[in-house]
């Protein structure tokens, strides 16, 4: 399996002022396949995104790239701004980059004519279930998906994100039956019930989802990263552990 590790993991290294270049190195040490990088997390993109292209290159990792932004806007305009954040991405030599998908469902433009301004035959481009109603449903999401697909754009596909099923109420295994078709790429977080309130766990085993029993519903091919913070090497590595004897026992 290819396994990628999300800068989310190192939420405190990033608040302190740790630049996400310097957790490449860190990432290949952990012996991960790859890195995903976080737009938001960059304080000089420019300055940034080149060193993590040189680390990643160094180390032979793969990087993928979350920019939190949707593709359509509240009032369905294709978003302007994905020209430049591809350019971002080839700086890092990227191979996958994620949006949200946004209110497609207002879109009027051709669809055929925007996305051919994007390189998508050089960088594959995903789209994830967030944790809002425009883009965190089955429903909206394989509207576009298709649409894609019918004006000969099959390449676009889908980053299955387990644990934001539970903040938009859905069934995470019918989303996994509906959705893995388009799958691309998976993120791995269990999400635990605080007195009601919904939080992110710390660890993989301990949540409201069995992810072992998710990841039979979806491709065995995809990378699959990890994605929520861990407070020391350690932990990061058994993490790592659990999840390779999971996915390939």
């Amino acid at each position: 399996m290819t396994l990628i590790l999300n800068t989310w993991i190192f939420e405190q290294d990033v608040k302190n002022g740790t630049p996400q270049a310097e957790l490449v190195d860190r990432t290949a040490k952990l012996g991960a396949d790859g890195i995903e990088v976080r737009r938001e997390y960059f304080t000089d993109l420019e300055t940034e995104t080149a060193a993590v292209g040189e680390r990643a290159k160094a180390n032979g990792l793969m990087v993928t790239y979350s920019v939190p932004d949707e593709l359509f806007f509240e009032d369905g305009q294709f978003n302007p701004k994905l020209t430049t954040y591809f350019d971002e991405a080839k700086a890092m030599g990227v191979s996958k980059i994620k949006f949200n998908t946004g209110r497609f469902d207002r879109y009027q433009g051709n669809l055929k004519l925007d996305l051919s301004r994007l390189p998508l035959n050089e960088i594959e481009m995903n789209v994830e279930n967030d944790q809002t109603e425009a883009s965190g449903n089955v429903a909206p999401i394989k509207a576009f998906l298709e649409a894609t697909g019918k004006v000969a754009f099959n390449q676009i596909g889908y980053v299955y994100d387990l644990g934001n099923w539970a903040f938009t109420g859905n069934d995470a295994i019918q989303s996994a039956k509906a959705l893995a078709a388009y799958t691309n790429y998976i993120h791995l977080k269990n999400t635990v019930s605080d007195h009601g309130e919904l939080k992110t766990s710390a660890d993989l085993n301990t949540g409201i989802y069995d992810w072992k029993r998710i990841l039979n519903e979806l491709p065995n091919d995809v990378p699959i990263a990890l994605e929520f913070p861990m407070a020391t090497d350690e932990k990061i590595a058994a993490q790592m552990a659990i999840l390779k004897a999971g996915a390939e026992g």
